[in-house]
């Protein structure tokens, strides 16, 4: 049986006041950390009306900043992850090429494994938690444990929505 994540530092970060949502964000890469482990951690929204993503955080903002949108392509990831609605995983260098044009970028940070988590909300796909490390590192056990993540993710895309909301008015 998976051991259930301390969500106590998660929810203290939420209902803080100061330095929103970042303090959140931060929050939630501290607690996949526990849960699974991560190297590179970013969060990405998907706008599937308009055709983009976006990323609005990450533990590496030098190799990959918080800043603009891309398209969002239709792939065998885009399928799996968006419509299929199923944690996307590939342990190796040659699974991410596969998927990921940044695949060497990817690499010389010392990652070579990945997990996506779709995170939904109201029945909609509006983003995922990415996590990459090392080559082999998401097994099965740690596919399973990310299920934790789902719910204090699906938080964490409420609040980027409700600031960004709050950006345009």
């Amino acid at each position: 049986m998976t051991k259930m994540p301390d969500y106590a530092f998660f929810e203290r970060a939420l209902a803080a006041a100061d330095n929103q949502p970042a303090t959140t964000f931060d929050a939630l890469y501290h607690l996949t950390q526990q849960v699974v482990d991560v190297k590179l951690f970013t969060l990405m929204s998907f706008d599937f009306e308009a055709g983009v993503s976006a990323r609005f955080y990450s533990n590496m903002p030098d190799a990959y900043p918080v800043s603009g949108t891309k398209p969002v392509n239709q792939t065998d990831w885009s399928r799996h992850v968006l419509q299929e609605r199923r944690i996307f995983v590939a342990n190796d260098i040659e699974g991410i090429a596969k998927v990921f044009y940044d695949h060497e970028l990817i690499q010389s940070l010392g990652c070579e494994s990945v997990i996506n988590i779709p995170v939904e909300l109201a029945g909609n796909v509006v983003g995922s938690i990415n996590c990459l490390h090392e080559a082999g590192f998401y097994t099965a056990d740690k596919v399973k444990a990310a299920e934790a993540l789902k719910l204090p993710g699906a938080a964490c895309f409420m609040l980027q929505e409700r600031f960004e909301q709050e950006e345009v008015a």
